[in-house]
């Protein structure tokens, strides 16, 4: 299924929690370069599509909303800085809570064809 190329920076984001939300890995995985970096733990990047599906796929497992505050979008010319405040907590499907979020410090890079996707997707930001 085709997804909507995001065409404003401070989108991202939102459209990150959109597509998370919905559950939808696929709209999530478009959102990345090819070459993208994720860091799904602090000082623990994983690269490629196969890595960021994986980690992906052990936060969806958790079946919790994410929620996103975007604070800052700053844009040179087809490169852009992210910075947003996520949560995702709540029970989870072992009962137990979970209390997870950060500030996020993503560059994201821009094309006519693709819009706006992650290079680097760092959701824990300077930790």
């Amino acid at each position: 299924m085709p997804t909507t190329p995001v065409t404003s920076l401070d989108q991202l984001n939102l459209a990150f929690a959109e597509r998370f939300n919905a559950r939808d890995i696929e709209g999530l995985l478009a959102l990345n370069l090819p070459d993208a970096v994720f860091a799904p733990a602090p000082g623990h990047p994983v690269e490629g599509e196969d890595s960021i599906r994986g980690a992906l796929e052990q936060f969806l497992a958790l079946g919790l909303p994410i929620t996103m505050n975007v604070r800052h979008v700053f844009e040179a010319g087809f490169v852009g800085l992210a910075v947003a405040d996520w949560t995702l907590e709540g029970t989870g499907p072992d009962g137990s809570e979970v209390k997870l979020g950060g500030s996020t410090a993503d560059v994201a890079v821009h094309d006519d064809e693709h819009g706006w996707r992650y290079a680097i997707d760092n959701p824990f930001g300077t930790a």
